[in-house]
């Protein structure tokens, strides 16, 4: 290959591409690495005994039980919406369709504090439905209804945007296929929309997950932070460090680390899974041009 074949990131000095380098993992190492091992390090220094016993507590144990009950519920339902959302957006055209698609982004923009203060403001007990929840012995706002609300709200987005564009760049020429072979609308989901999007459903149910897991500040203001009933992971974290109690509240943070960890590790193999599938797909043969036909001799 010459040099004028040669892709442009080949043709850049050694240097820079040694400080570009250089400069990404110093920053992984100063954002990422570091943080997640003093976690670590301060989590056990006390011992392995402290450790379990702060994972243990009862409170500690209720707050685990939480997070992944809220996680539970907020990942179908994420799921069904943004396959839905997605489905809709890239399928059908009707009027308000830019409007949907700004409303999905809306959590990306929209500080979660605020969002939980917007809940309040609804179903709190001075809130606009407050009254009406009250006479029919309903609780949501400093209850785990609020909680999964909350929850929902900020992670609503990462499933319909990893298939929006995934579907958009597919197109519906498979599923049209199937349409005009007789296929009904469930067959066409389960057996050409539903293999197609597999991989990109996945991805964004791990990020939905994680973030289901980690959410703090919308849940901080919808939950009223009691403990051993509205107290998830991170919640519990920030108690027992303002307790002073920093070894546990270390150690509870380290299983949190340990689920971003897991996460980080899925989200690769689903890349990683995703990128042999294509490899594994057959190129499809190019037809031979029909060679011209001569004229009809009058």
């Amino acid at each position: 290959m010459s040099v004028v074949d040669r892709p442009a990131h080949l043709t850049e000095p050694r240097w820079v591409r040694g400080a570009l380098l250089g400069v990404a993992l110093a920053f992984l190492a100063l954002f990422l690495l570091v943080p997640l091992a003093a976690v670590f390090t301060e989590a056990l220094r006390k011992g392995w005994d402290l450790y379990l016993a702060a994972i243990v507590e009862p409170d500690a144990l209720a707050a685990i039980r939480l997070t992944l009950l809220v996680a539970a519920i907020a990942l179908p339902l994420n799921l069904v919406f943004g396959v839905a959302a997605a489905w809709a957006i890239t399928r059908f055209q009707f009027r308000g369709k830019q409007f949907l698609i700004t409303l999905i982004d809306l959590p990306f923009s929209v500080s979660p504090v605020v969002a939980g203060l917007v809940f309040v403001l609804l179903f709190g007990t001075q809130g606009w439905f407050g009254g009406w929840l009250q006479a029919h012995d309903l609780k949501i706002v400093y209850a785990v209804p609020g909680i999964v609300i909350a929850t929902l709200f900020v992670t609503f987005p990462f499933v319909a945007r990893e298939l929006i564009p995934l579907m958009q760049a597919q197109g519906s020429e498979e599923e049209q296929a199937a349409l005009t072979l007789g296929a009904s609308g469930w067959q066409i989901f389960w057996r050409v929309t539903l293999p197609n999007i597999k991989w990109g459903l996945l991805y964004g149910a791990i990020l939905c997950n994680a973030r289901a897991m980690g959410e703090f500040g919308a849940v901080s203001v919808v939950s009223g932070q009691i403990r051993g009933l509205t107290n998830t992971m991170t919640l519990h974290v920030e108690i027992l460090y303002n307790e002073y109690q920093y070894a546990a509240a270390f150690a509870v943070a380290s299983l949190l680390a340990l689920l971003a960890l897991v996460t980080l590790v899925a989200k690769n193999v689903v890349e990683w899974r995703n990128a042999r599938a294509r490899q594994d797909e057959p190129v499809p043969l190019e037809r031979p041009a029909p060679a011209p036909t001569r004229p009809a001799l009058a």
